[in-house]
């Protein structure tokens, strides 16, 4: 297991399952660096229309494997855990309600 920070500095793992997923699509080869930078350094973040305890971390990278894309990152965030659900390159940003920048 792999334990990141986001830009509050909270704790959010990155579990050996969730990695081998995340790495199970060939785009997502050596992207684990990427993964850390965008909850970092995320352009924007929005809650998932989906799930409101999951957020979407978004940054956008000019070469990717394939090409110019953003990184997607979502972490559920529970009350006393946080964890990388998944991540992947997307040509557009995810809809969601924008949770920062405010």
């Amino acid at each position: 297991m792999i334990t990141l920070r986001d830009f509050n500095d909270r704790t959010v793992r990155l579990t050996d399952e969730r990695l081998a997923h995340i790495l199970g699509h060939p785009e997502m080869q050596s992207q684990e660096q990427r993964i850390s930078e965008t909850l970092i350094t995320p352009d924007s973040v929005v809650l998932s229309q989906h799930d409101s305890t999951v957020h979407l971390y978004h940054r956008l990278f000019e070469e990717t494997p394939v090409t110019r894309k953003y990184l997607v990152v979502a972490v559920k965030y529970l009350e006393k855990d946080a964890f990388v659900i998944t991540a992947f390159f997307t040509d557009k940003k995810k809809k969601g309600t924008r949770t920062w920048p405010r």
